[in-house]
């Protein structure tokens, strides 16, 4: 399964093209700055990611796109056990 979105790179501010991969029941993100670049594999994905992922998850299980409730239960899993953010006083 493959899951392609673009956003703003936080470093540069510039268009990144995002793409992640699951197979084997393993995520794997990479990254390219250009529409028809090279993939930069390796890419360490953020909560902000995840939820995109999970929002996508969740819309093609309803068009029964070859997700099933155990792709949206994996995915929920990471979310819940991904380090918070501390906040500072």
């Amino acid at each position: 399964m493959e899951i392609r979105w673009h956003d703003k790179d936080p470093e540069t501010g510039e268009k990144r093209y995002l793409c992640a991969d699951r197979f084997a029941g393993k995520w794997s993100f990479k990254f390219k700055h250009q529409k028809r670049g090279e993939w930069t594999k390796g890419l360490q994905p953020t909560l902000e990611m995840w939820e995109y992922i999970l929002d996508g998850l969740k819309r093609r299980y309803q068009r029964r796109e070859g997700v099933d409730d155990r792709d949206i239960e994996q995915v929920e899993k990471i979310i819940k056990n991904l380090p918070k953010p501390r906040e500072i006083d």
